[in-house]
């Protein structure tokens, strides 16, 4: 039961944040639950962090544990821990100007909640389990969304997402009802023999199909990717960035137990869908965010242009694929993490425009380096960790032969690179019509900067980082 401890202390800490929000009522202002939230995500992370890597253990007949399902967790648990810390000034006087969220213990219980459904995600062999922890980890996101419950920005968001999300189960249960159709049964082995003894069986193909039409919305996937911009700009802030992180990240561990386990014989006829579909995306993702003047928009763009490369490292095998992936998460996390805390520092004061970060370099020296770190890390460039992490993804299109993919998606990381300069040059170069207001940061988010930026540094430099990843997931 030692691997099967974090996910239960991820629900006894959900409940135990739930039952003191019920037991104090929703005028407490408090501040238990927030630290009961990072200090248990903290310790829940530690106990990952020293599980062995090397044990795949099997529970109830469904529900598996393994060295790569636990280095997802770590992810999960990192993107909830630093999602609770960004939510923070949400929830006091000032802390943005677009209003104060209400019912912090809800919102946190709703986070915890939505991370055990990603846990259950990546530990799920058979296709029921594997829908309910996928609707259970992108259900609480509509409510959330819209926690802003008078701003019409949030509600607009909100209803969007519950629109092209229930449309998107609605094609993941087509798809499954294929794949049921096939194999007779639910779980992984009987469709796996279905599929190794018979790939090119039209239901096997249908259902894929839909499967992976029903991903590519949560994934932002061309051109399943229309509803990202509107949900990232309206949503709260630390919503928007565990939904770039968190969300993305259960999609491609979704594909990834399907791909390369039950459908593994099926990867042949996947690999040219994967091609296109990677192709498409990145291109649409940087080409959408080069005029975009709203940050979170910006992000928006920028994250259907990472979904891209992730994608192409579909067309690897199994465990390049994997290991190639995970590590990108983690440092794709930090990058963009940080992003979103200096999106919550300079919100205090005006809007997220570009604009914003006009004299940032002379105002806050500090947070424009941060900036500047997190926009070449998300670019590629060495010796941060995102060039590493790229340099996986694209090795492993490249071990297959796909050379062509490979300068394809460079040629696009140049195009990024162009888009992100644009936020250095605000930060360093323009300077602002008006003197800015001062930029108020407190202890935790400063904390929470230098722990990322740590994370995009050590990542990119210390070869026993990538290494681990790689040696645990391939």
């Amino acid at each position: 039961m030692t691997l099967l401890l974090p996910d239960i202390l991820l629900v006894v800490l959900a409940a135990l944040v739930m039952g003191y929000d019920l037991y104090k009522g929703n005028n407490s202002d408090s501040s238990l639950p927030f630290h009961l939230s990072w200090v248990g995500l903290c310790g829940i992370f530690v106990l990952l962090f020293c599980l062995p890597y090397d044990q795949t253990v099997l529970y109830l007949g469904g529900y598996q544990v393994s060295g790569t399902t636990i280095l997802f967790k770590q992810v999960f648990i990192l993107s909830t821990l630093f999602a609770v810390l960004l939510s923070r000034p949400y929830f006091t006087p000032g802390g943005s100007q677009r209003g104060v969220l209400k019912y912090q213990g809800e919102f946190l219980f709703i986070l915890l909640l939505c991370t055990f459904g990603m846990f259950t995600v990546v530990s799920a062999r058979d296709l029921l389990t594997l829908f309910i922890g996928m609707e259970l980890s992108t259900i609480p996101l509509y409510i959330l969304s819209g926690f802003y419950k008078n701003d019409d920005l949030s509600v607009e968001a909100s209803t969007k997402y519950i629109i092209m999300g229930s449309a998107s189960t609605g094609l993941l249960l087509f798809g499954y009802s294929f794949l049921y159709g096939a194999a007779g049964s639910l779980t992984f082995e009987a469709v796996a023999q279905v599929c190794m003894a018979n790939p090119q069986e039209p239901l096997l193909k249908l259902g894929m199909l839909f499967i992976l039409a029903a991903i590519g919305f949560k994934l932002t996937l061309f051109p399943f990717h229309m509803w990202a911009p509107d949900v990232y700009d309206g949503s709260p802030n630390p919503v928007t960035a565990f939904i770039s992180v968190s969300s993305k990240a259960v999609a491609i561990a979704f594909l990834l137990s399907l791909i390369y386990g039950p459908l593994a014989a099926m990867h042949n006829f996947l690999e040219p869908i994967f091609l296109v579909l990677a192709a498409i995306t990145m291109t649409v993702g940087n080409l959408g965010a080069l005029k975009q003047t709203r940050l979170r928009r910006f992000m928006a763009y920028s994250s259907i242009a990472q979904a891209g490369y992730i994608a192409m490292a579909l067309l690897g095998d199994a465990g390049t694929a994997r290991s190639a992936i995970i590590f990108y998460l983690f440092v794709y996390a930090a990058g963009n993490y940080s992003i979103f805390f200096i999106l919550s520092i300079i919100g205090r004061n005006g809007r997220e425009n570009r604009s914003e970060l006009q004299g940032l370099g002379k105002s806050n020296p500090m947070l424009a380096a941060i900036l500047m770190l997190s926009a070449f890390s998300l670019a590629g460039i060495p010796p941060l960790a995102g060039f590493m992490g790229k340099f996986f993804l694209f090795a492993a299109a490249a071990e297959k032969g796909y050379y062509f993919m490979v300068f394809f998606a460079a040629l696009n990381s140049t195009i990024s690179l162009y888009y992100y300069l644009l936020l250095v040059k605000e930060a360093y170069i323009v300077q602002p019509a008006n003197e800015p207001a001062p930029l108020v940061i407190d202890g935790m988010q400063r904390v929470s900067l230098l722990v990322l930026t740590a994370i995009m540094l050590v990542a990119g430099i210390w070869p026993s980082f990538s290494n681990g990843v790689l040696a645990v997931a391939g």
